[in-house]
């Protein structure tokens, strides 16, 4: 079963640019996982560390992080897709985007309340209660955009 988890909040999406205007950027190797910076138009990356080859992504390809919830391995991936397989553990992850939401009835009052997907817990505005995400399973929807 996918599990479902937010993006990894930084760093932001566009690519990793040095301050000099190296035009570097960067990704994840793709045998040890490590952060790798390669020069613009590159093609492939060779791994200092392991010696994996990871091919770059086409220029104006978008990407996107998040954080495995089996291993907690940094995992990058193109942005839109809506899993990601861990090369790790095999863990496959749901891929949201940062604004999508869902939703939950509070465990007190009642009142539907809405928090970004990924959370353990939402507090209620109206009656101050923190309602577990998934206790009561029943209760919470899909996430919408």
């Amino acid at each position: 079963m996918p599990v479902p988890l937010a993006p990894y909040p930084t760093p932001p999406a566009a690519p990793f640019t040095q301050p000099n205007g190296g035009g570097q950027r960067q990704l994840v190797c793709s045998g040890c996982r490590n952060l790798l910076l390669y020069p613009l138009g590159a093609t492939s990356v060779c791994c200092a560390v392991c010696s994996a080859v990871t091919a770059v992504p086409p220029p104006g390809t978008e990407m996107a992080q998040l954080i495995c919830g089996g291993c907690h391995t940094l995992l990058m991936y193109i942005r839109g897709a809506t899993s990601v397989q861990c090369s790790c553990c095999h863990t496959v992850n749901l891929a949201l985007e940062a604004n999508q939401v869902a939703h939950v009835n509070c465990g007190n009052c009642h009142m539907l309340l809405m928090y970004q997907y990924g959370a353990r817990s939402v507090k209620c505005a109206v009656c101050n209660f923190v309602t577990s995400v998934g206790a009561l399973p029943s209760n919470e929807q899909k996430p919408s955009n």
